[in-house]
């Protein structure tokens, strides 16, 4: 059940677990479906990310995007009432959806470097939120997700240049000194709600034997106006489609200064994003 603690917690560090939302039985459902739904003809999995050599895990099995436009399973758990009563919660009124992802993350994949979704998604007024649902356990080893608590009061941050050895995506947002992401531990069938200006990511799947695999939608605040081009149709919780705008190519970001001896944003920067996000 969805409580007040919950939503305080959410408001004060930017996400919340939802445990065992899913049961055992609609994991190992989705997990055995998408398993195999990688191999149709209209799965049309992202390869746009960094490959180092023809052994790379990723490109056996890269992620899959906006599933939901042509699948209905994958259109049935985005707009699934137990997301929307999380949801809803969370932001004070239904949201609306945009998006479905499906990582596989197999043994020895290499992680997402720290990033905002909302640098992408570009929703306007107010911002996207994720539900993260795992398939299998996630632990450090595996490369859980990695967050920083607070960091949704930020605004979005200009990029820099990332460490492909350790990311399949070639950006990353720096962090002051001192700050640290910490491990989100889950079980399958738990639920990661999270705002979209968390930084987050992950590390590499060091283990040699076991998948991360996680289904994940994206939604944007029920009342917003604009959202960037990649992420149409939107969609009410019903199934509907809704009318809003196009966001803009390009977007202020903010960048990092030390003012009196703390770090501080400066909105100095000016960014035309990509369209990847975990």
């Amino acid at each position: 059940m969805f409580t007040a603690q919950q939503k305080e917690f959410f408001a004060q560090n930017g996400y919340v677990i939802a445990s065992q939302l899913f049961h055992p039985e609609e994991v190992e459902f989705y997990t055995d479906y998408y398993m195999q739904l990688r191999q149709h003809e209209k799965a049309n999995p992202d390869r746009r990310f960094k490959v180092d050599s023809t052994s790379d895990p990723l490109l056996q099995y890269p992620r899959l995007m906006q599933m939901h436009r042509w699948d209905d399973v994958s259109r049935g758990w985005l707009l699934d009432a137990r997301l929307n009563t999380w949801l809803s919660g969370l932001l004070g009124r239904a949201p609306l959806a945009v998006q479905t992802m499906f990582y596989f993350k197999p043994p020895q994949a290499r992680g997402q470097a720290l990033h905002q979704d909302n640098y992408y998604l570009r929703v306007q007024p107010g911002t996207c939120v994720a539900a993260w649902m795992a398939l299998d356990r996630c632990d450090e080893a595996a490369g859980c997700l990695q967050v920083v608590p607070g960091s949704h009061n930020w605004p979005i941050l200009c990029t820099v240049k990332s460490d492909t050895t350790q990311s399949f995506t070639d950006v990353t947002v720096p962090i002051p000194p001192g700050t640290q992401s910490i491990p989100v531990l889950m079980e399958p069938g738990d639920v990661l709600f999270f705002n979209g200006s968390l930084v987050h990511g992950s590390f590499p799947n060091t283990t040699t034997d076991r998948f991360r695999r996680s289904l994940i939608g994206h939604y944007i605040e029920g009342d917003s106006q604009k959202v960037a081009q990649w992420y149409f149709p939107v969609l009410r919780m019903d199934g509907t489609s809704v009318e809003i705008d196009q966001s803009e190519q390009g977007s202020q970001c903010g960048t990092w200064v030390t003012t009196e001896g703390k770090p501080v944003i400066e909105m100095s920067g000016y960014e035309v994003p990509g369209k990847k996000t975990e």
